[in-house]
């Protein structure tokens, strides 16, 4: 018996356990998400309209990829889990070799594909084995298991975050197109520290980061449609690495009082933006 979650809980981790109680063959997740197509704005009604009435149908596809990914993320890093071996078949957004081998890193060890088919037919399946297959062959990686998980032990609480790690954006201007979508990420949604720099009366004006007040928040990575053109590069932060966990046990006043917070910052050059 392989029993299917439902991404639409709180803590995913609870139906996989009660699984692993009921001694189900294996799980696999993540079924659809709840959702409303619509409304059709000339009629008013629901889409789709079944007789006059509607309600929730089941999303999927690309859009909810990162949402499986956390979700396997978190079967995979569970201890009961973990100790059951128990089989996980993945899926959720899976339209490429790329999106297979996330989801095996993260600790399926099979894999479920059902809205690219529909979109492309079966025939996608062998690009999907022929693309996963030469990625492995390129990493060293002779087996699906020697793959299976390879990512978990990434996987961590916040609180074990290291505060004193420092990236910046970097713009390649030999592959920038200058569409100017980052400056406007930038700008208007994040803490604009990206300038254009005059261009010509041929050329459109280059974006350029102010690298001393960028925070590293990677929204003109996210926007920017050309790859590789904007890169987040790790810079020297001039502090010792520390996590929350670290400084609430070695300095619990900064998390109780925030004038001690405040004076920790100042100390230590952190700005809040």
């Amino acid at each position: 018996m392989i029993v299917k979650l439902t991404p639409n809980i709180t803590n995913i981790v609870h139906p996989a356990r009660a699984a692993i109680a009921a001694d189900a063959d294996a799980i696999s997740l993540i079924n659809t998400l709840n959702s409303i197509v619509g409304v059709d704005l000339d009629t008013l009604a629901i889409t789709p309209s079944i007789g006059g009435k509607s309600g929730h149908g089941g999303f999927a596809g690309p859009a909810v990829k990162p949402i499986a990914l956390h979700m396997l993320s978190a079967l995979g890093t569970d201890e009961v889990v973990s100790r059951s071996a128990i089989p996980i078949s993945g899926m959720g957004g899976i339209s490429t070799w790329q999106d297979a081998a996330e989801f095996l890193l993260l600790g399926a060890s099979s894999l479920q594909v059902c809205t690219a088919v529909m979109h492309y037919g079966y025939r996608i399946i062998e690009d999907l084995c022929d693309g996963l297959s030469n990625w492995m062959d390129a990493k060293g990686f002779k087996t699906v298991a020697e793959v299976v998980g390879k990512s978990l032990p990434q996987i961590s609480d916040f609180a074990n975050f290291n505060l004193s790690f420092s990236a910046v954006a970097r713009i390649d201007e030999d592959k920038c197109i200058k569409c100017n979508l980052c400056y406007v990420a930038c700008n208007d949604a994040a803490h604009q520290c990206i300038d254009l720099m005059a261009g010509t009366a041929t050329e459109r004006p280059q974006p350029k980061v102010r690298e001393q007040d960028c925070v590293g928040c990677r929204l003109c990575y996210n926007v920017c449609p050309v790859e590789h053109c904007i890169e987040m590069a790790e810079v020297p932060a001039g502090r010792e690495p520390v996590s929350w966990s670290e400084l609430c046990q070695s300095q619990p006043e900064v998390a109780q009082e925030w004038e001690a917070m405040e004076r920790y910052r100042k100390q230590n050059g952190i700005q809040v933006h």
